[in-house]
């Protein structure tokens, strides 16, 4: 069964923050290329991170490719050629550990944004000073190798402003490969400072998006964003937001105990929410209660 036509009939559990995933399992992601390195250093570590939230209820996994890009990549001397295998290789790994677990599965290929590229939190701010023409050049070539790999769609996501988000929409625009389009918002804007209104119309009408929404956000900021959403454009919504905890740049340290997160599930999904999961801080675990309680 496609993906899109589950969402027509029901709630999707996505998977959660592979960088926790990784994290929780004893490695070590500080430097700038984060969970990509480990397409290049662990793909075991990869696969077995895919393979424990399969196990703990998650339907659809998000690749390890969020990082992964050829400008980002050519700084540390991988090569154009190497960092297309690796971008392949991460929705075979997704589409692998799949194979381990029963029931239907779906490979959501990530396309992080210009900012992760960068390393400097600029995912979160947007405005980068680059026209739409530029971030067209920056996103296509990764996209083009991304849906060579075959996924089940493609995940545009942490997306900070309009200007992005309209640039991937043309990427994608009339090529037959589904996606979403999720990005990380403030309250009841965008992380650039525009209005969700004004974010989400870029989606509407595009036959390739197939759900619109956010993540790497605050839980209590996710309700207010489904209801944009689906006045907006009227397509199913995409929600991942973080566990509730929050960064202390100054401490570099996680704060909070993030018990927010699965306690509001069950109103996003009443709002409309139908592809729903978690980002920073949502290990398996957290995945296994989502899926429970949404199973209820």
């Amino acid at each position: 069964m496609e993906l899109t036509n589950a969402l027509a009939h029901r709630v999707v559990v996505l998977d959660g923050g592979m960088s926790t995933a990784l994290e929780q399992a004893g490695h070590d992601l500080s430097d700038e290329l984060w969970s990509g390195r480990l397409l290049l250093a662990d793909p075991d570590a990869v696969r077995a991170a895919h393979l424990a939230f399969y196990r703990a209820g998650a339907e659809v996994a998000i690749t390890a490719s969020y990082q992964v890009t050829y400008e980002g990549f050519s700084r540390h001397g991988i090569g154009h050629d190497e960092t297309s295998a690796l971008l392949r290789a991460s929705v075979a790994l997704a589409r692998s550990a799949a194979s381990d677990v029963d029931g239907q599965r779906w490979v959501a290929a990530s396309v992080g944004p210009y900012g992760a590229m960068l390393a400097d939190g600029s995912e979160y701010r947007g405005n980068y000073g680059l026209g739409k023409q530029e971030l067209v050049q920056f996103h296509r070539p990764r996209i083009e190798t991304l849906v060579s790999a075959d996924p089940d769609v493609l995940a545009v996501e942490t997306i900070p402003d309009v200007d992005e988000a309209s640039a991937v929409v043309d990427v994608v625009r009339g090529s037959g490969v589904p996606m979403w389009l999720s990005y990380s918002i403030r309250g009841d804007r965008t992380c650039a400072g525009q209005p969700l209104e004004e974010a989400f119309a870029v989606a509407a009408g595009v036959d390739e998006v197939v759900a619109v929404g956010v993540n790497c956000c605050a839980p209590e900021d996710v309700a207010h964003a489904v209801d944009v959403a689906r006045k907006a454009t009227g397509l199913p919504v995409v929600v991942y937001p973080n566990s509730g905890e929050r960064w202390d740049a100054a401490e570099r340290a996680w704060t909070g105990d993030g018990t927010g997160f699965g306690a509001l599930a069950g109103e996003w999904t009443e709002r409309g929410a139908r592809l729903v999961g978690g980002c920073c801080r949502t290990g398996p675990d957290a995945i296994g209660v989502l899926a429970a309680a949404l199973a209820e």
